[in-house]
């Protein structure tokens, strides 16, 4: 039994670790080279960091795609707490987009991809902060899981267990990794884990050190590897490769240039024996690890000098006399991870195509569908076609032969079955505490992705040998311009529900309308709609009917809601959407995540928002607004009343600016808008002749100016990550601090993620310092806000996380913005 359990685990693991919105595999004659070189080699390498991003994707490619080494790289975070270059989605949305770019970058270097339940929830000065965060025994667990399923013969940390790690969450990802190298190994740790995976003793932890900026912690008497090195079957060499894999980290903006010619990787080790000559030093990486092994290297040594690159079909045979050979052994790791490899072979040599799609981008569990499987032998290998299974439904296909490159098509009309679940990554089906993700299943802990709902189950007998291959439903259509595209099939419920807004600001009692935009997913939806309010909030409708008569069909009901009573106080809660409909309740709204460089994403939260009463008054009405990176700032002070524009060319060069009470600098504007540093003067005028202006954080490299403000100042690194960071009130009785608002310490109650990031150093005299901070144990930092006069106006520069308060609704972040800038007239 345990065997059986095990090998089942073993090829979901693997499964799992490609994503699975991509077509079937094609790989040309060189790959196919490579792989068959690969299938001779028994050798694991897992790199190990904190973030998308963290890795050497030079030595994940080296590791490979050179050494041929199975290699994986376990990311404890999907990178939810960085900063979005690419759009304004923020938090577990960001983190949605990172994993796609994680796994768009090790389809270049060929590393498969893991994850923890560790969420990142923004910068972290030390690893005793992140464990406060961080359930670091679940994390551990994760570790030690994903070490037992891969089975690294060598563990390859990014970062040292100490300071120099400079973040956080780099020095835990080092701490993590040296404990779970060791708790890897003892039956004693997490047995509950044993039911499915044995205790495995990876031979050595070692760190790969490196020079960055000034810190330097390569030596040369350190174990080190050129990976420079050009291949001629992939036409690059791996900085090439590395350049490709690491400019898919596009929300970070981290597209680099291509590196070519020698290149050191340095190495230190941490536990274990320490290599001389290479990586893996002391592991047997042939088939005489394996039981029996000996037999199969034999072939394998044949069928590598008989490969015909221009003819990779005629390996065929003997590839399935490996297979053969490979399914004799007795059950083990390599056994099973082999047998998968030389399987994707044989369809590659073979020219065998098989894709299975939806003929629609939605489904609904319960309801029809059209299903559509196409397969082609484009090889003269005779291939026959057994069976076909789709959900709900099987298909004997008696043997049916696929004729040589004539494209099958068989169309099925299905159900789609009812318990078939919503599509939601896994990691957000449940609610969570800060720092740590919940799931339900722990066999998918690790995954990068869910494990598709819907798949089509194809058996083909190849050569004489019978062969089962699973693929995703998928939807394929064809764009006019960018020709044809896939994208991950949706699992739809009947009805959604989303609002226009997600924080409702009441400064008063008086009732503000809700909009409701209810959308069909399936035909014939009806039932009523009402809105679930905490205590201390009234609805003047109870609930609402709905009818839609098609797929498709939205309308919008409208429902007026109020506090009860302003009493003075701030208040937060949230009220979810309820859509009662055959029988059944239903609360998910539908959102899109749309990026050329990623596949698209859709998930179905919660149809919630956050309901926020707020004692607010601003004496102004009209914005000048000019992006940034991307943030939702306009939005939300549209919510409290402002009328908000976004600001171009032709209104800052030629256009009225004075007409607007105050100008407002999206996130990283003066990282990512070139125009800025023409523009700054026009800005500087504005000021000068009464307006205020007001710059969010910018970081200090590259920056389109570096004379952001009238009177000199640079921008340092300094940082306050502890969101409940007391904060200090230096001039309680300055303007700013008294109108409109009253601003007291209480209004730093509620904060999100952390105070502040990258303030203002060297702030030349002519600014006033309105606050003091500091994280525990560290100096008090007084630049978060600066403010000057120039002229008649005011300029304002803040490292203050407005782009997260506000979009989450903590009031006080609300009133002391407004103060910043309002002015009295």
């Amino acid at each position: 039994m345990f065997l059986r359990i095990y090998t089942t685990l073993v090829l979901i693991f693997t499964a799992c670790a490609i994503s699975y919105a991509q077509p079937s595999p094609a790989l040309n004659a060189a790959d196919i080279k490579l792989q068959l070189k690969k299938l001779d080699v028994l050798g694991s390498v897992l790199y190990f960091a904190a973030h998308p991003d963290d890795e050497n994707t030079r030595l994940l490619g080296y590791l490979a795609k050179e050494k041929l080494y199975r290699t994986g790289y376990l990311s404890l975070t999907r990178g939810d707490g960085g900063q979005n270059l690419v759009g304004n989605e923020q938090g577990e949305l960001l983190g949605l987009i990172r994993t796609q770019e994680l796994l768009a970058a090790r389809r270049l270097d060929g590393a498969e991809q893991f994850f923890s339940r560790a969420q990142d929830f923004g910068f972290s000065k030390n690893p005793e902060e992140t464990f406060t965060i961080w359930d670091k025994d679940k994390i551990l667990a994760d570790a030690v899981w994903v070490i037992r399923k891969f089975q690294p013969d060598v563990i390859i940390c990014r970062f040292p267990a100490d300071s120099r790690a400079g973040h956080g969450h780099h020095t835990a990802s080092a701490i993590i990794a040296a404990e779970a190298f060791t708790a890897a190994a003892d039956p004693k740790k997490y047995p509950e884990q044993l039911r499915y995976v044995k205790p495995w003793q990876t031979k050595r932890l070692l760190w790969n050190t490196y020079n960055f900026g000034t810190l330097n912690t390569t030596s040369n008497d350190q174990f080190k590897i050129d990976v420079g090195v050009y291949n001629y079957l992939l036409g690059k060499g791996y900085g090439e490769i590395a350049a490709e894999s690491r400019s898919q980290h596009k929300s970070q903006g981290f597209g680099v240039p291509a590196g070519r010619g020698s290149s050191m990787e340095y190495f230190t080790t941490i536990k274990g024996t320490t290599p001389e000559k290479g990586l893996l030093d002391g592991i047997n990486t042939t088939w005489q690890r394996v039981p029996g092994g000996q037999a199969v290297e034999q072939l394998m040594a044949k069928a590598l000098a008989g490969y015909n690159m221009e003819d990779p079909a005629a390996s065929v045979p003997a590839l399935l006399t490996i297979r053969k050979a490979i399914q004799a052994l007795p059950e083990s790791y390599w056994r099973n991870q082999k047998l998968k490899e030389t399987e994707q072979l044989i369809l590659a040599a073979s020219g065998i195509w098989v894709e299975a799609y939806s003929t629609t981008a939605t489904v609904v569990p319960g309801q029809p569908m059209e299903a559509l499987v196409q397969l082609i032998n484009r090889s003269k290998i005779p291939v026959k076609l057994q069976q076909l299974s789709l959900p709900g439904k099987d298909s004997s296909m008696g043997a049916q032969s696929l004729p040589f490159n004539q494209l099958v098509s068989i169309s099925k009309a299905l159900m789609v079955p009812a318990t078939t679940p919503v599509s939601q990554p896994y990691w957000l089906e449940e609610a969570h505490a800060l720092g740590t993700f919940e799931v339900k299943d722990p066999l998918v802990i690790g995954n990068p992705e869910n494990i598709p709902a819907l798949q089509a189950v194809v058996k083909l007998n190849i050569g004489g040998q019978d062969f089962t291959i699973t693929r995703a439903l998928q939807y394929k259509y064809t764009d006019p311009v960018k020709g044809e595209l896939y994208e991950p099939l949706v699992i739809a419920p009947p009805v959604v529900a989303n609002l226009n807004n997600q924080v409702f600001i009441f400064t008063s009692a008086t009732p503000q309308t809700v909009p409701v935009k209810l959308k069909a997913m399936a035909d014939n939806t009806t039932g009523t709609v009402q809105l679930q309010l905490p205590a201390g909030f009234k609805s003047a409708e109870s609930s609402l009917p709905f009818s839609l008569s098609k797929k498709g069909d939205e309308m919008t009901v409208q429902f007026n809601i109020a506090p009860v009573k302003m009493n003075g106080h701030n208040r937060v809660d949230t009220f979810t959407v309820a859509m009662n409909c055959n029988g059944k309740q239903y609360t998910q709204s539908i959102q899109h995540i749309n990026y050329d460089h990623i596949p698209a994403i859709t998930l179905f939260p919660q149809a919630a928002a956050r309901l926020v009463a707020v004692d607010l008054k601003h004496n102004g009405n009209k914005l000048g607004y000019i992006p940034g990176a991307g943030d939702m700032v306009a939005a939300s002070l549209r919510q409290v009343g402002y009328d908000v524009t976004e600001l171009g060319e032709k209104d800052i060069m030629g256009g009225n600016l004075q007409q607007y009470d105050a100008i407002i600098t999206g996130v990283r504007a003066y990282n990512t808008n070139n125009r800025l540093k023409y523009w700054q003067e026009k800005l500087m005028n504005y000021v000068k002749e009464g307006g205020v202006l007001l710059v969010q954080y910018n970081v200090n490299n590259p920056l389109v100016t570096t004379a952001l403000g009238p009177y000199p100042f640079s921008l340092s690194r300094d940082r306050v990550t502890d969101e409940t960071a007391p904060v200090k009130l230096l001039h309680p009785d300055h303007q700013i601090m008294q109108y409109p608002n009253t601003i007291t310490a209480a209004d730093f109650e509620g904060w999100v993620q952390e105070r502040g990031l990258y303030y203002p150093g060297n702030v030349d005299g002519a600014y006033e310092k309105l606050f003091e901070m500091n994280d525990r144990n560290e100096a008090p930092l007084d630049a978060a806000v600066i403010v000057a006069n120039y002229g008649k106006g005011r300029y304002v520069y803040t490292g203050l996380s407005f782009f997260r308060q506000l979009p989450a609704g903590v009031p006080g972040a609300y009133r002391l913005f407004v103060n910043l800038i309002s002015a009295k007239k």
